[in-house]
């Protein structure tokens, strides 16, 4: 088990999508993106990679530093983020979204702890916890922590921006997917593992029907024109698992993602982190690594992270 395999995974499929951002499904699949490109909406080089891998390095090192879940630490360092264009491959930060703006700037007011500031509305369920929650698999599956402690760490992390149960809920399905992968299940049997969780111990039964056609049916079993890639929580974990469970490797794995359109930075991320974790970085296509912007210092943090939780 390594954390570059997910962490450099993510990055790659984060960077992958961001050209693509909001493209059109339909014109995507007439001529489909298999090279890592510059440019497109955010105006960015190639190899540029998003919130979703900043906010996952942020993440990152918050752990490494403090040895545990400190969400206060993890806002701060979100802030830098924000703020100092910390964690950016180019010094230059975009694509923030609309919820995690407000809860970081209620944050910083210091109106409330971190994970108290997450926003809690219906409305506040898009997928910017989702996106950054990878580390958290790897620091639960180093710990050897219980399901509930799972869940706790899940709800405290994503409600720094996320604290409605819909986010949390996505969050912890991530999460629990991929300690399944840490725990050499197969792509199918993980998913067959997700399904058999208590999930009415953690959440409310109209929150477990919005999960209804990843754990009451199968997922991987629905059309191409079945599957959103908003930046919807709940279409975005649907988009994740259908494209694992309906590919062989990684580099299919991600160009299936991202040339799903709409929101393909996010979703690409999230199938690249587990893609990652499964396959491993040897797997992954050499270009897209050489592309990759601040390689090496992605390298390099997970080799800390590595080192902190005695790993490899």
């Amino acid at each position: 088990m390594d954390s570059k395999n997910g962490i450099i995974g993510l990055a790659i499929g984060d960077a992958m999508g961001v050209p693509l951002e909001f493209c059109n499904r339909e014109k995507l699949m007439k001529k489909p993106t298999t090279e890592m490109l510059g440019d497109g909406i955010n105006d960015v080089p190639k190899g540029s990679w998003s919130d979703d891998t900043s906010m996952t390095l942020a993440t990152l090192h918050s752990i490494i530093e403090k040895g545990k879940i400190d969400t206060n630490d993890m806002a701060d360092k979100f802030l830098k983020w924000f703020r100092n264009s910390e964690y950016t491959p180019n010094n230059k930060t975009f694509d923030i979204g609309r919820t995690t703006l407000q809860s970081l700037a209620k944050y910083e007011l210091k109106l409330d702890k971190a994970s108290n500031c997450g926003g809690s509305s219906e409305y506040d369920n898009g997928n910017g916890s989702l996106m950054r929650i990878l580390p958290i698999t790897y620091y639960c599956y180093c710990k050897k922590i219980t399901e509930q402690e799972i869940y706790d760490t899940v709800n405290e992390v994503s409600s720094i921006t996320h604290r409605h149960e819909i986010s949390i809920m996505g969050c912890f399905i991530y999460v629990i997917y991929g300690i399944e992968l840490l725990n050499s299940k197969n792509l199918i049997q993980a998913y067959k593992n997700i399904k058999q969780i208590k999930y009415d111990k953690y959440f409310s039964e109209d929150t477990i029907r919005r999960y209804e056609r990843i754990l009451k049916n199968n997922i991987n079993k629905y059309t191409l024109d079945e599957i959103k890639s908003t930046g919807f929580v709940v279409d975005t974990l649907e988009a994740t698992l259908w494209v694992l469970l309906n590919t062989n490797s990684y580099n299919q794995a991600i160009i299936k993602a991202i040339n799903l359109g709409d929101d393909t930075d996010t979703v690409g991320a999230c199938v690249g982190g587990l893609a990652g974790m499964y396959y491993g970085q040897d797997s992954i296509n050499q270009n897209w690594k050489n592309d990759l912007l601040k390689f090496d210092y992605i390298n390099n943090l997970c080799d800390k992270f590595n080192e902190v939780f005695q790993i490899g």
